[in-house]
């Protein structure tokens, strides 16, 4: 399994040195028992996060950047809060003490580790305004906040509050603006994507610079030790394409296990 999972060797590549039909191969291939991960449970700031393969296969991991370690993973069709709960439930039951959570930002994840330190990853946040607003907004009251957005790597939670309240200060009438639909009482915001990209930042204000008010936890801005694993697991399964269902989960442990 190491060499097939990890090794990027194919079954025929397999069958070849084992001098076996590759049908024996795969057989035995995964008859051999999924290993478990041996890490002794200790304090750890873990990073957690989904990643996918189309719309409806995923998988949810919990890793601690110190270890270098995945900790805990599962299955998913689709990312949801209680999948979270559940990694953190089983966790700490084998005696895991997670001291600090560093998230992407998914609305209600923060509260899954409310009762810890949570970081919410700078660089989802931004990519998170990039979107409402694109890397070349239209409006001069978008230019401004993306500039502000900008700073996030770059300042202090103090620094930032200021900048963030005196764009607000400046342009809270422009996102108020209101559009009614003709002929009726309907309405929507005008300016939707800055109003969007505002309170995105500011909703999240509170969890972004966790870092700096835990110095002694040394707790990641980014989630980029689990989104560099999930790179690599995604190159090492695309030398097997074709894998789904249990045969394919299979191999994602075998790797994420390493």
């Amino acid at each position: 399994m190491h060499a097939y999972a990890l090794e990027r060797q194919t079954l025929t590549q397999l069958a070849t040195h084992a001098d076996r039909s590759i049908r024996w191969v795969r057989d035995n291939l995964y008859a051999v028992p999924p290993i478990s991960v041996s890490v002794t449970p200790q304090p750890t700031v873990i990073i957690a996060d989904t990643t996918f393969w189309g719309r409806s296969f995923g998988v949810t991991v919990f890793r601690s950047p110190s270890l270098k370690k995945n900790l805990w993973w599962e299955a998913v069709e689709s990312e949801r809060v209680v999948t979270y709960r559940k990694g953190r439930r089983i966790l700490e039951a084998q005696g895991w003490n997670i001291t600090a959570a560093v998230v992407d930002g998914r609305r209600g994840l923060a509260q899954v580790f409310h009762d810890i330190p949570v970081q919410i990853c700078i660089f989802h946040q931004m990519k998170r305004v990039t979107r409402y607003l694109t890397r070349r907004p239209q409006t001069p009251a978008g230019q401004a906040l993306r500039s502000v957005m900008l700073q996030i790597p770059h300042t202090t939670e103090q620094a930032f509050t200021t900048l963030l309240a005196q764009w607000y200060d400046q342009w809270k009438d422009f996102i108020s603006e209101r559009t009614t639909l003709i002929g009726t009482d309907r309405w929507f915001y005008t300016h939707k994507s800055v109003r969007g990209a505002y309170y995105s930042m500011k909703r999240n204000l509170p969890y972004l610079f966790t870092h700096e008010h835990e110095p002694d936890l040394h707790i990641p801005t980014t989630t980029n030790s689990l989104d560099g694993m999930f790179t690599q697991l995604k190159n090492k399964l695309a030398v097997h394409r074709g894998l789904h269902g249990a045969r394919r989960y299979r191999i994602i442990s075998e790797i994420l296990s390493k």
